[in-house]
């Protein structure tokens, strides 16, 4: 296959995959160091998840005065957000605005996907190719591709035979999608399952939400933003910056309580209700023990399983929604505008897969295996992401004895600082698997990770290296290092996507770093300061 695009056979110095938040940022950084640099983007413009989930209610569920660029003060002074947790068109307008500002677009192939990455050691370089025929090489190959960005596509017997639409939230279309007045049902109740079922159930004649575990989502309290507090920050965004660098989420919350064990209940009860007042993931960081010890979780979940009930007004309804089959805060929290209430509404019924699982679908609809049919105009998956491994896979990146990074992790991923894995000379895997990365805000850990990458590109330049990797002992050091702070997780001990389970033994990988992003910034300074120790260059 060829392509007539005039890039086709060219030499850069950095290929940057993806064009979301990460890629918009590593584009602009890598090349205000005077490299040449190709940016790969399968979506026809910028934004990654942010183009791609575009469906009804899609919102960040980080402040959106956290949620953006500080590496220049005047972009941050010059856009001003309209509300406290923006929406999808919102964040994708602000992406572009940032992509043209810093003439990010014309260094970007647009519509097509990486398909292979093959390094190749006798000239230190990678030879990208990609699904629409483009083929380049690179010296440095940099994957902001995102950790939660290929779907879970739906496999569900009869999608074929379906009469109705069918959509994935992860992949929405960008013309208008008819629900008003139809018969929708929505299969996920994840965060992106959340914000579709509360703004769907305001147009649809009648919603069916499909859900097979309950989970615990907090209002986000969402309002129009406030200016005042947005012009405090914009007038001393350096020193906003370095405290966010400090923060164990990469986010300005309201302080930790330390342990509950200094607090009777009925102040941990005033301290719960002043944080759910307050709104969003200020939950989850009330108690530095609620996240280890059984017991304390237990106080803070059933807390919000009390506010379920005291929302829903159907017991039966409310207590199937109950989140009860897992700790609080050990899977993604949700962050709604009023999901609890929209099952107070006629025209929305829970269906419950635990009672009645999903045979499959129909031409009329969904059929479960009770035997019951429900009829339906419109079906929308929110069926989550492939985590970690997903998008890296998809890439095909291949070194020179034929392995991808995955195949080296087959007992769970190990990397160096999570932006390296030993094995694959001149690969940077942004927010990747022993980063912050999930656990912290992606813009802020997208960027610290660029300048950490671009500010090693710069080190190797100066001293004449072509090529860095992680030494094997630096690798397993941090890999252990990472086992270690997770040991006492709550996190750890429950399946999720953050977790990977040896089924052989049972052994349990946590997958992000746990240590919080502050420390994580201060562990990656001091590998700076000691001449990127950890690293082999040649």
């Amino acid at each position: 296959m060829s392509t007539g695009d005039e890039r086709n056979g060219r030499h850069y110095d950095v290929v940057v995959v993806g064009a979301g938040m990460g890629g918009i940022y590593a584009i602009h950084r890598f090349r205000s160091q005077g490299l040449s640099v190709l940016g790969i983007e399968g979506a026809p413009d910028v934004g990654g998840v942010w183009y791609h989930n575009a469906y009804p209610g899609a919102r960040v569920d980080i402040e959106s005065a956290n949620y953006c660029y500080f590496f220049d003060p005047e972009l941050y002074r010059e856009w001003s957000w309209t509300e406290r947790y923006a929406a999808q068109p919102e964040i994708l307008a602000y992406l572009r605005h940032v992509a043209d500002r810093y003439e990010v677009r014309p260094h970007i192939a647009f519509e097509q996907w990486v398909n292979g990455a093959q390094w190749d050691p006798e000239s230190n370089r990678y030879h990208v190719t990609t699904d629409a025929g483009l083929a380049v090489t690179a010296q440095f190959l940099v994957m902001t591709s995102g950790q939660l960005s290929k779907a879970r596509d739906p496999d569900f017997p009869g999608l074929a035979d379906f009469r109705g639409e069918w959509f994935q939230t992860s992949h929405w279309p960008h013309e208008p999608v008819q629900l008003a007045g139809r018969r929708v049902g929505v299969i996920g109740t994840g965060s992106s399952g959340v914000q579709t079922i509360t703004a769907v159930a305001k147009e649809a004649a009648h919603l069916h939400v499909f859900q097979r575990t309950p989970n615990y989502s907090v209002p986000a309290y969402n309002r129009p933003a406030d200016q005042r507090k947005y012009a405090r920050l914009a007038s001393k965004v350096e020193e906003v910056y370095r405290e966010i660098m400090q923060t164990p989420g990469g986010l300005i919350l309201p302080p930790g309580r330390g342990s509950s064990k200094d607090y009777t209940a009925e102040q941990i009860q005033q301290m719960l209700e002043e944080r759910w007042a307050f709104g969003g993931q200020s939950l989850l960081s009330l108690f530095t023990d609620q996240g280890i010890d059984p017991e304390v979780n237990e106080v803070v979940a059933e807390f919000v399983r009390t506010k379920v009930r005291d929302t829903v007004r159907d017991p039966e309804t409310a207590e199937r929604l109950v989140p009860d089959a897992y700790p609080i805060g050990v899977r993604r929290l949700c962050i709604d505008t009023g999901y609890y209430e929209t099952f107070n509404r006629d025209n929305v019924t829970l269906v419950d897969l635990r009672e009645e699982p999903i045979e499959r679908l129909v031409p009329q609809g969904i059929r479960l295996a009770s035997g019951r049919e429900i009829e339906l105009d419109v079906v929308i998956f929110a069926l989550g992401f492939e985590a970690f491994t997903g998008a890296l896979d998809g890439a095909d990146i291949r070194n020179e004895e034929g392995r991808r990074p995955s195949d080296n992790w087959t007992r769970g991923p190990r990397t160096f600082l999570g932006l390296t894995t030993t094995g694959f000379p001149n690969l940077f895997l942004v927010t990747g698997p022993a980063s912050p990365s999930v656990l912290a805000n992606m813009n802020v850990a997208n960027v610290q990770h660029l300048d950490f990458v671009a500010d090693l590109v710069a080190h190797m330049r100066e001293r004449g290296y072509e090529r860095v990797e992680p030494t094997v002992e630096a690798q397993d050091e941090w890999t252990e290092h990472v086992a270690s702070i997770a040991e006492p997780m709550l996190r750890r001990k429950v399946d999720n996507y953050m977790v990977h389970v040896n089924r052989d033994d049972d052994s349990r990988v946590f997958i992000p770093y746990p240590g919080g992003f502050g420390d994580y910034v201060t562990r990656c300074q001091a590998v700076v300061d000691d001449g990127y120790a950890g690293f082999d260059f040649k």
